[in-house]
């Protein structure tokens, strides 16, 4: 048998809830993914763009130089005591032609050993290589002068010839500097072709020797 429900108080039966109008609050709402990409996409690149900035700034303007320096006066580095030991002393010097350029820098240097009339003439050639590397052509060079002779302990390579006794021309190849320096006999002709003037012939077995010793110095001298 189902019994009546109880009432409460008299008034009618428990309500089991509260209704009300306000309705119920709503958990947090979560960033929308577009919006947090969008976001770390930005900082990304501004991370990104300032690092770039400071490689830039820090990036080198160009080749190692080696410490190897311009110069104006060319003859006034090279001292060439060894050679002068030699063939005389120095009596005249000048200036050859030049190169200056944001990319390259030449200076060169003619002198004399001895009397001016009949002494040995030298010949220095200073190259600056300030945006290429000099080093794959040096050797092609080389066999171009016929200088086929390795010479050890000058710059990273040195290359000689004795000129068949005549003189001698020595090539060094140092990081981005060429510098080259050759003497040899003098010779002077009338107009005819005729020889009327000659150097007096000096051993110059082993000219390559007093040769490096110059070089060395001047190559120390290029760097100060």
């Amino acid at each position: 048998m189902i019994s009546e429900p109880e009432l409460v108080g008299g008034g009618g039966f428990e309500r089991p809830e509260v209704l009300t109008e306000a309705p119920p609050s709503r958990p947090p709402r979560a960033r929308r993914p577009w919006l947090w990409a969008l976001g770390g996409a930005v900082a990304a690149s501004a991370v990104w763009g300032g690092g770039l900035y400071a490689y830039e700034r820090a990036k080198p303007t160009g080749p190692d130089l080696g410490g190897y320096k311009e110069v104006d006066d060319l003859c006034g580095k090279a001292g060439l005591e060894a050679l002068a030991g030699v063939l005389g002393k120095r009596s005249e010097e000048g200036a050859g032609p030049l190169v200056d350029d944001p990319t390259l820098h030449r200076r060169s240097c003619m002198l004399t050993f001895g009397s001016p009339e009949t002494g040995y003439s030298g010949n220095i050639v200073y190259t600056l290589h300030k945006a290429t590397d000099p080093g794959p052509e040096f050797g092609a060079w080389g066999k171009y002068y016929e200088l086929a002779t390795p010479i050890d302990g000058v710059g990273e390579k040195a290359l000689f010839d004795d000129r068949g006794g005549e003189g001698g021309e020595l090539r060094v190849l140092d990081g981005q500097v060429e510098i080259e320096l050759s003497v040899s006999r003098q010779y002077v002709t009338d107009e005819n072709g005729e020889l009327v003037q000659e150097t007096e012939p000096v051993d110059l077995s082993g000219i390559e020797v007093p040769m490096t010793q110059d070089l060395l110095a001047l190559m120390a001298e290029l760097r100060k």
